[in-house]
């Protein structure tokens, strides 16, 4: 397994359509809006056998922070092809976007998802470390974070997510 940026051509749409089932077209249509409007992100894919198995990208988003606004980013959205699920991919491409997040001096990684995946990868409960969810609709669970070395305790308030995410409704559960 090879993971990299991604590059023209790599098919992430269908990836992240085969992962997410029903919501796949919309996830699908998040990830290309997320694109157009950050040109900077992180998109890396996970390559298996000249396959793209799995794409996970890393937006900006801003924390609103007492004494100033940090920038901060984003996990999401993660995705694997179903036939490659439990095998490390998601991991993996966890893994080295906290790398690259590392390298770059992000102060911290947030994201939205289910607390006994992600806190294997070292995420942590937001609320615990004094930061506030962008919608009441998070569950608190899964409102989760990743401090980085560049993270000073000063570091707290409210996150704020790119329009985008909130442009497709993608923030927090609705009722169904």
């Amino acid at each position: 397994m090879e993971i990299r940026v991604e590059r023209g051509g790599d098919d992430v749409a269908e990836v992240h359509r085969a992962a997410f089932g029903n919501d796949g077209d919309k996830i699908a249509e998040l990830v290309r809006a997320l694109k157009q409007d950050d040109p900077a992100l992180l998109s890396l894919v996970a390559e298996v056998d000249g396959r793209v198995a799995g794409n996970v990208m890393f937006t900006r988003s801003l924390l609103d922070a007492p004494p100033r606004l940090v920038d901060v980013w984003v996990l999401s959205p993660l995705a694997v092809l179903p036939e490659y699920q439990r095998q490390g991919v998601g991991r993996a491409l966890i893994k080295r976007g906290l790398d690259i997040a590392e390298e770059q001096r992000v102060p911290l990684v947030f994201l939205e998802g289910d607390p006994a995946y992600y806190s294997k990868s070292g995420f942590r409960p937001g609320g615990e470390l004094g930061f506030r969810k962008p919608s009441l609709r998070i569950p608190d669970a899964a409102f989760q974070v990743y401090p980085l070395s560049a993270y000073e305790e000063w570091m707290t308030g409210t996150l704020v997510y790119s329009a985008t995410f909130w442009d497709f409704d993608s923030v927090g559960l609705r009722d169904s």
